[in-house]
C-alpha cells in the first residue's frame, strides 16, 4: 500500500484542458476566441506534464530503495521506473515520453507550432492524464 497522494490539482487541469479543447472546436483560427482557447491548452498540457512527473514519483517510493533515489529521477526516469514495475504499461510510458520530447522540442515557441503538436495529440493525453491520476489513487 501507498501513501494518499492528492490528485485534485492534475484533476482539475485535465478537467480545464478538455474543455478548452472543447471550446476551441466552436472557432476558427482567424477567432481571437480560438487564440485564447490554444493557450489554456498549452498553459494546462505544460502543467499536466509538471504535476505527472511530481505525482508519479510519489507514487515510486515503495518500489525503490529511498526516498533519496526518488528525489534524483528526472522526468524520463520517473515514466521508465513506472513502467518497470508495471504501474504503467509499455504503450502509456512511451506515449508519455513523447507528449516530453513534443513539449522540449517546441518550449520556445508558445505559438502555432506548441500548439500544432499538442492539437494533434490532446485527446489522446486528456485520456492518459485521467489513466494516470487513477494509478496513481490505486492502493
Amino acid at each position: 500500500m501507498h501513501q494518499n497522494i492528492d490528485t485534485t490539482y492534475i484533476n482539475r487541469c485535465n478537467l480545464a484542458l478538455a474543455k478548452a479543447y472543447e471550446k476551441l472546436q466552436n472557432y476558427t483560427r482567424d477567432d481571437i476566441e480560438y487564440d485564447i482557447y490554444r493557450s489554456a491548452i498549452i498553459k494546462e498540457f505544460e502543467i499536466i506534464l509538471e504535476q505527472s512527473g511530481k505525482l508519479l514519483k510519489k507514487r515510486l517510493k515503495p518500489y525503490l530503495h529511498s526516498n533519496k533515489a526518488v528525489d534524483k529521477l528526472v522526468f524520463k526516469d520517473i515514466f521508465r521506473q513506472a513502467g518497470l514495475h508495471g504501474i504503467l504499461d509499455i504503450n502509456e510510458v512511451e506515449r508519455w515520453l513523447e507528449y516530453r520530447d513534443n513539449r522540449n522540442n517546441t518550449s520556445h515557441d508558445y505559438g502555432a507550432e506548441l500548439a500544432n503538436e499538442i492539437l494533434v495529440i490532446i485527446e489522446q493525453f486528456i485520456k492518459d492524464t485521467k489513466s494516470l491520476i487513477a494509478v496513481i489513487n490505486a492502493t
